[in-house]
């Protein structure tokens, strides 16, 4: 079984609860000490150091053959082989303790703040620091994996939205109709309310000479009535309002995308794609690929990301809340991806899944 690699924040956090711990109980030795055995100083320090070595040897014994200490046990991690993952031994344990009771010693924090530099600028990007190389470790976190629930519309399948594609499309176009005085498409107006076009008479004005008003011509079935003539635009004008009617037809979008992962895998994109270590859909979920990738050091999440096609044609990738997270490299420049949100790719982009790298290829 393999795990992900432990965050440095837990780390600090067991590390805090088992200096308190320790701290803790030496200060109450030294009091029962002082007040029940002797109340001479260099008696009281005897024998806090006496309890001291012992406490330590007793604590790198149980890092050793089962690799967690208090702190580590209720954050949730453990110490175990780089290379293969087992216990890492008495010896190794002993010497990683007194590594770290070293960094210690009153100095300012120097000591602590230097091997926590190390293991953030780990280039093997396992949070490794001095002390994992010296002694050949590594902090992975054993807690169980849970599985987020997710209520109301977020249960259904998650559909990728492309919003660049969506800002592309064109504004609906104007419903167009032949008249029979112009065999040209014309806008079809929409009919006035009644009271506009028949307003109620109003008492007319004392005038000197009022015009009477004409009646309504009527409209023979073979003389159609005579409509208003508007006024032809210009060839532009007319260009531009055929323009929305030109670009509603699809371009079309000949190839296919091609995903060639670091190991040799490749394939033709036909759906949704879940990768990971173990990926599983959710409940409801249409997945085309399953694409489960081994990992050498466990930051590769269990399901990690997902990517596919969008309805316009192109591929988005978008991480799954991993915890390592998912990087995007274009043309050299890399860009973390945020959790839950979707980037769309293009021909020649690189995604890394952890210690895990595909590239997507666009076929002529």
């Amino acid at each position: 079984m393999t795990y992900p690699i432990a965050q440095l924040e837990r780390r600090f956090t067991a590390f805090a609860v088992d200096r308190l711990l320790a701290w803790s109980l030496l200060a109450a030795v030294g009091v029962v000490t002082a007040l029940f055995v002797s109340d001479d100083l260099w008696t009281v320090v005897g024998v806090v150091a006496g309890t001291m070595v012992l406490l330590w040897l007793a604590l790198a014994v149980v890092l050793g053959v089962k690799g967690t200490s208090p702190g580590k046990a209720m954050s949730g991690l453990r110490v175990v082989h780089h290379g293969d993952g087992t216990p890492i031994g008495i010896g190794p344990a002993l010497l990683r303790s007194l590594v770290l009771g070293a960094s210690g010693l009153p100095t300012f924090g120097i000591g602590i703040a230097t091997l926590a530099w190390t293991a953030v600028e780990d280039r093997g990007r396992q949070r490794r620091g001095w002390h994992d190389h010296l002694t050949k470790t590594v902090v992975v976190d054993v807690r169980p994996a849970v599985e987020v629930t997710e209520t109301g519309a977020d249960e259904a399948p998650r559909h990728i939205v492309n919003l660049t594609a969506m800002r592309l499309i064109p504004a609906p176009p104007v419903e167009a109709v032949r008249t029979p005085e112009r065999s040209e498409h014309s806008v079809r107006r929409q009919p006035l309310p009644a009271d506009v076009v028949a307003p109620p008479a109003a008492a007319p004005a004392p005038t000197p000479a009022p015009m009477p008003t004409p009646a309504p011509m009527p409209v023979l079935p073979s003389a159609p009535a005579p409509q208003q003539q508007w006024p032809q635009p210009p060839a532009a004008e007319r260009t531009r309002q055929r323009a929305p009617q030109q670009q509603q037809r699809p371009a079309s979008t000949p190839g296919r995308w091609r995903v060639n992962f670091d190991d040799g895998e490749s394939f033709v994109v036909a759906g949704l794609a879940l990768v990971g270590r173990r990926p599983e859909p959710r409940s409801g979920e249409q997945v085309a690929h399953l694409v489960p990738l081994a990992s050498a050091d466990m930051s590769v999440s269990k399901t990690h990301a997902q990517f596919g096609p969008a309805p316009d044609g192109t591929i988005v990738v978008m991480d799954r809340g991993s915890t390592n997270g998912t990087v995007l490299v274009r043309q050299g420049v890399s860009r973390q991806l945020a959790p839950g949100k979707p980037a769309a790719l293009v021909d020649g982009d690189k995604v890394v899944y952890g210690d895990r790298e595909m590239t997507l290829t666009r076929e002529r």
